[in-house]
């Protein structure tokens, strides 16, 4: 028999590799006609590819008989793919001509660094949520920026009120106040203006976020000593773009967005307009709002003057009206009583204006102007109290900036205003403050080699109130081949006191004594960090990347608030210091259309006052983030979400318990639009499962901190527009 069998055998294997086919191609650019070379050419469906060489030729062999789609990528192009029926006819090699991408992937380039430098090259470690990262985070919660940054690794963002959701952000553990928000480089979210800051930006008119973290004072002044974000606006390009976006959740709210841009031959132009809703919202029955009703109408026109091929001229100008309230479910309904009474309002009013001059002075050095005016009109109500008042600011910096072939210099002056101007209604004493900010800084970028790079900078601010501040930085970039790298950098940051911090937004500010400026001192800080940058290509369908990053930050003398008694508080500066120590991890394996990001927080902070050390409340010490993106041909995108948090010591003394949070996201594409729905919090982890979020009565509440989600499984779905 087996002298049959063998036959059979041979015969088999010899059909087989008679079904075995090769595919040849010249990979060229598609302008120029060049070879491109570090091409990846695969054969989707199978675990076979090859990379093209010098000559940009690439070839495959023992493709299966049938029909297959080639695949081929390269950084800075677009994306090619094609289906070819094997046996192939052709005996050449199949000429293929790659277009170059309009959008750079890798290549970001960052502003908040101030250098003009590409992410991969800047030695200052720095984070960006840009392109098809920023519209599917985008996609979630399209009505602000809360989710989008809560979900990066080192970010937590903190509710500050139990039923109007106002919220502010944490990095690395460390209170929201020490983390500064900015706009195109201009801080218009700091002091009063801060508190429902996170709720009232709508990310469609974004090119991305940039994040660093660690002490950012040297860059741009005090309120740095966390780090700090800084919103990038779109610009207008050649091609005109314009998008809507159309929202709804299963929460009874609504989001509407439109964006425009377009340049021309001396001008261009966008505008942003944007109308977000919602109603009252009560997952867990317990008669208050998880989420409040509220109203909000924003408006951002921005034009750009093309004075001469050298000058460049923007004005800009930000428009967000808001009323909010929330509170008891039957008040709000109209159904209120004297036990169902309790309520929390906020009204805003945020208008300011941007005012940008660019000038190529000459061929290596560009003068830059800047100047915005703020105005912040807020009024906190709940029953039997109110806090309101107005803010006003202003921000000019001019800086002149020199670039070399191995360096670049810029220096830079700038002057800052801030000052609160409370009602004078149902108040013991008003917190009023005038902050005159005058700075001047200098900053080198250093590229000695291939292998090394070094940034350092140095300010020096004079505060009206506080005196002078010297705030020296240095930053390290080593590239030790082209796989690893690494940064190590450090520096100094400051904060001037006010009263408006997370403990005091708890409080509604009732009862907020203002900060003694005669005994009180700034709040100071010194900090570095230390990260590992890994990445490689495992098969020419496999790439994995792996970022570690060591921190430490120590703020000394830190104003706490504090009972004196009588139920009034205090910022009192008492001897100790509060310090943030731990790692970020941060991994991406990419397989053919599959992505999967895994991230890990440990967060250790702890508070050391009068000799007593404590942990500080609200930190999750240990947190995972974990995502996987599917994204087939640009047509459909799906991701599946699951973040951890540890457990988290409460400012009452108890713990909070540790949850899960998973999210399910699908997006189908078409050339000029796109359907999406989100499925968020798919467990309905709640705070409210774990027990009370509130003690006394209805009518008076007295709320405990807010460490989970009280709005439970939530579903958001829309379309997105583009013409």
């Amino acid at each position: 028999m087996k002298f049959y069998l063998l036959p059979v055998i041979a015969l088999l294997f010899a059909f087989q590799s008679l079904a075995q086919n090769t595919f040849t191609t010249v990979v060229r650019d598609s302008e120029t006609k060049e070879p491109l070379t570090g091409a990846t050419v695969l054969v989707r469906g199978t675990a076979k590819g090859a990379a093209t060489d010098q000559s940009g030729l690439a070839q495959i062999d023992q493709i299966p008989d049938g029909k297959y789609v080639i695949v081929i990528r390269l950084v800075g192009y677009e994306e090619y793919h094609a289906s070819y029926t094997f046996p192939i006819s052709q005996k050449e090699p199949v000429e293929i001509f790659l277009a170059a991408s309009e959008e750079e992937v890798e290549e970001v380039m960052v502003t908040a660094t101030r250098s003009s430098r590409t992410i991969e090259d800047a030695p200052t470690r720095l984070e960006a949520i840009s392109g098809e990262e920023l519209e599917e985070k985008g996609n979630m919660k399209p009505g602000d920026i809360r989710m989008m940054l809560n979900e990066s690794t080192g970010i937590q963002t903190q509710q500050t009120s139990a039923t109007s959701y106002n919220s502010s952000i944490r990095i690395q553990g460390l209170d929201g106040k020490y983390t500064q928000i900015l706009r195109d480089g201009f801080p218009l979210y700091s002091g009063f203006s801060g508190g429902l800051g996170l709720l009232q930006v709508v990310p469609l008119d974004l090119k991305q976020v940039e994040v660093i973290k660690g002490a950012s004072s040297t860059l741009y002044g005090g309120g740095a000593i966390a780090g700090l974000v800084n919103l990038v606006s779109r610009m207008p390009k050649e091609e005109r773009e314009l998008s809507f976006l159309l929202n709804g959740t299963s929460a009874a709210g609504l989001d509407i967005s439109g964006f425009y841009a377009q340049k021309f031959e001396t001008v261009g132009s966008t505008v942003f307009a944007s109308y977000n809703s919602g109603n009252p919202y009560d997952p867990a029955d317990i008669g208050f709002t998880a989420i409040p009703r509220y109203r909000r109408v924003t408006l951002n026109p921005k034009l750009f003057v093309y004075a001469s091929p050298k000058t460049t001229l923007n004005v800009g100008f930000n428009g967000t009206v808001e009323d909010r309230k929330g509170g008891d479910m039957q008040y709000l309904e109209g159904k209120g009583d004297d036990i169902h009474s309790y309520f929390e309002k906020n009204d805003t009013k945020r208008f300011s204006t941007q005012l940008g001059i660019d000038h190529q002075a000459t061929d290596s050095a560009v003068f830059r102007l800047k100047n915005s005016f703020s105005y912040y009109d807020r009024k906190i109500e709940i029953p039997d109290f109110a806090f309101s008042g107005v803010q006003f600011s202003s921000f000019t910096e001019a800086t002149y900036a020199i670039k070399r072939k191995n360096q670049e210099w810029i220096a830079g002056l700038n002057l800052w205003t801030e000052r609160f101007v409370q009602d004078k209604t149902n108040t013991v004493s008003v917190v009023d403050y005038n902050h005159t900010t005058i700075g001047a800084f200098v900053q080198n970028s250093l590229t000695a080699s291939e292998l090394f790079s070094l940034e350092t900078g140095i300010r020096g601010d004079y505060q009206n109130e506080y005196g002078f501040f010297l705030l020296p930085r240095v930053a390290a970039l080593f590239k030790f081949n082209s796989s690893l790298s690494a940064r190590l950098g450090g520096g100094l940051g400051y904060k001037t006191p006010t009263v408006f911090t997370e403990d005091a937004e708890r409080l509604q500010f009732r009862n907020v004594l203002p900060v003694d400026h005669e005994n009180t001192k700034a709040e100071q800080s010194v900090g570095g960090n230390l990260d590992f940058n890994y990445r490689t290509s495992i098969t020419s369908e496999i790439s994995f990347s792996l970022n570690t990053l060591f921190f430490y930050t120590r703020i000394l003398k830190p104003l706490v608030l504090t009972p004196v008694g009588n139920g009034f508080y205090e910022f009192l500066q008492p001897d100790g210091f509060i310090d943030t120590k731990g790692v970020e991890l941060n991994a991406k394996l990419t397989y053919s259309d599959f992505k999967l990001f895994v991230g890990y927080t440990l967060a250790d902070v702890n508070q050391q006052m009068n000799g007593v050390s404590t942990a500080f409340p609200l930190v999750a010490k240990h947190r995972l983030n974990n995502v996987l993106m599917y994204e087939l041909d640009e047509k459909l995108k799906v991701g599946l979400e699951a973040y951890y948090y540890s457990k988290q010591k409460l400012s009452d003394g108890s713990t909070g318990q540790s949850y899960w949070i998973c999210g399910l996201m699908a997006e189908r594409i078409w050339e000029h639009f796109s359907l999406f729905v989100n499925f968020e919090n798919m467990l309905d982890t709640r705070q409210t499962r774990f027990g009370s979020i509130y003690t006394g009565s209805v009518a008076n509440p007295t709320f405990r901190d807010i460490y989970a989600p009280v709005d439970g499984f939530v579903v958001n779905g829309g379309l997105k527009i583009r013409l």
